[in-house]
């Protein structure tokens, strides 16, 4: 971070924290973010213990999560804050004003156009082609609520219960929010700094008392058997909490002995390309990309904590019969570490994300599904050149994919010793294909985005548009496997 950088925060009212910033090494804006993200586990613990729901009005609850939301921004971002206030009571205007009928398309316009401004701006304020953390994180992530929202407003009180989907049905609402409902979705203290963004039901569900007990009770009707749910207490997040936050404790730890010692920058390093043969530069372009993913690893777990903390994220039963905490999260490291193929690393990374993009896009767009959801995906995230590589490039190294896996994966089936060749190929495939895909997204700029791809020969571009042509989109004489195929949560093959 330079020095211009660096005032800029200095003018929110963190200057308090500069010192601990020098002694830890870390970036000043990073280490706000901690520390708010601290407060906020806390606050979630205060929430869950002192005001339940058996003691204390919703709207009392609504108030204070409310507040403290609003708290933590303005104590982050300084005057920034201002931008998130202007877009969610702008947005709620949109709500009370607008056609029930178009109140999802303009929503989604304004959301989209002022984040897209604000993003803008902050390349200018923070600087082109630093990565920081800054007002727009949390615009991203209300951008996300307010849109989803929105759909589900309209989906609840415009469109005939059966042109919605399953999901669409149980997610509708069905009467516009007040004030106080909407501030309180929208910039609670347990998702306004990085998500993830959750069901406006689910939510209230939460505030109102009814999150735990509608959740297991879903459970049991769903089952056979009495699981004895509604005779048991409600159940301690103790476990959950105390087991994410020793994840964000060995990420931390990994990225203090392992992440600075591998800069991403050093991919494009010109002594580095010019002196070091292709088979080293792609060891460590997946050793960097390796590297550099616990600093997600930790935001999106330490989130979850807090969300758990506060009672809220009880999905259901995992099939121990245990209770599963995972209604919120946002990333499972193991499936991502593990992933032998792009749909299941899309399918563990930023979840909720992935399940916005789905909700609002993909299964809503009547052509081109795939593509304008990854355009979607890149408009949201920034107007830095390298996010518009990533999605773009990911859009036929998708297609590419599936190809791949459709015409071979049957072949490998027959024997435990072909599948397991199949997947240590597929796998290794894999985590470097996303190494290639989401270098641009790191680098940010045009300039190393294009060295990169220059110095990897632009192998999987044209390795994915050969597949393309030269592979049948779907495998002659097998029908079943694209139906067992569209079971996957998040984007499905068309």
């Amino acid at each position: 971070m330079d020095e211009n950088t660096d005032i800029e925060f200095k003018t929110t009212g963190s200057s308090l924290l500069n010192p601990l910033s020098d002694l830890v090494g870390v970036p000043l804006d990073q280490v706000n973010f901690i520390v708010c993200q601290v407060f906020g586990l806390a606050a979630a613990v205060w929430f869950r213990l002192y005001l339940t729901p058996q003691f204390t009005t919703p709207e009392v609850r609504h108030a204070v999560a409310a507040l403290l939301g609003a708290s933590f921004i303005m104590f982050c971002f300084g005057w920034y804050a201002v931008h998130v206030f202007i877009l969610v009571l702008a947005c709620y205007g949109i709500i009370l004003k607008a056609s029930i009928h178009n109140v999802h398309r303009y929503t989604m316009v304004v959301s989209i156009g002022y984040l897209t401004i604000c993003q803008v701006s902050r390349v200018i304020i923070f600087n082109y082609g630093i990565l920081s953390t800054d007002f727009s994180g949390p615009l991203m992530i209300i951008t996300q609520k307010i849109t989803l929202l929105a759909f589900q407003v309209h989906d609840g009180m415009c469109q005939k219960q059966e042109k919605l989907t399953e999901d669409q049905r149980r997610l509708a609402v069905h009467s516009k929010p007040s004030l106080l409902k909407y501030l309180s979705y929208n910039i609670n203290f347990l998702s306004v700094l990085v998500g993830p963004c959750s069901n406006y039901k689910d939510y209230m569900e939460f505030i109102e008392g009814h999150h735990v007990q509608g959740r297991l009770r879903s459970v049991k009707d769903a089952s056979s058997q009495q699981n004895g749910w509604d005779k048991m207490p409600e159940p301690s997040p103790v476990r959950a909490v105390i087991n994410k936050l020793l994840v964000c404790v060995g990420c931390l730890v990994w990225f203090f002995i392992i992440t600075k010692a591998f800069p991403i920058t050093y991919n494009v390093d010109p002594q580095f390309i010019s002196e070091a043969s292709f088979i080293t530069r792609l060891a460590y372009a997946f050793i960097s990309i390796q590297a550099a993913r616990p600093k997600f690893y930790f935001a999106w777990t330490l989130a979850d904590a807090i969300h758990n903390a506060a009672g809220y994220g009880i999905s259901g039963m995992d099939e121990n019969g245990k209770v599963s905490w995972d209604l919120v999260s946002n990333v499972y490291i193991w499936k991502i570490e593990t992933a032998a193929s792009l749909k299941s690393f899309i399918d563990s990374w930023n979840i909720q994300t992935a399940l916005w993009l789905k909700s609002v896009c993909y299964d809503r767009a009547p052509y081109y599904r795939t593509p304008l959801t990854f355009v979607l995906s890149a408009i949201w995230h920034g107007v830095y050149p390298g996010y518009y590589f990533t999605f773009i490039s990911a859009v036929p190294i998708t297609f590419a994919a599936r190809a791949v896996r459709r015409n071979f994966r049957q072949y490998f089936l027959s024997s435990r010793q072909l599948k397991l060749c199949y997947d240590v190929v597929t796998w290794a495939a894999t985590q470097l294909t996303i190494c290639y895909i989401v270098m641009p997204f790191l680098l940010l700029a045009v300039e190393p985005t294009v060295m990169y791809y220059r110095s990897m020969y632009f192998h999987v571009h044209i390795i994915s548009i050969l597949a393309m042509i030269l592979l049948p989109s779907k495998p002659r004489g097998s029908k079943t496997l694209s139906h067992a195929r569209h079971s996957n949560n998040n984007l499905k093959v068309d």
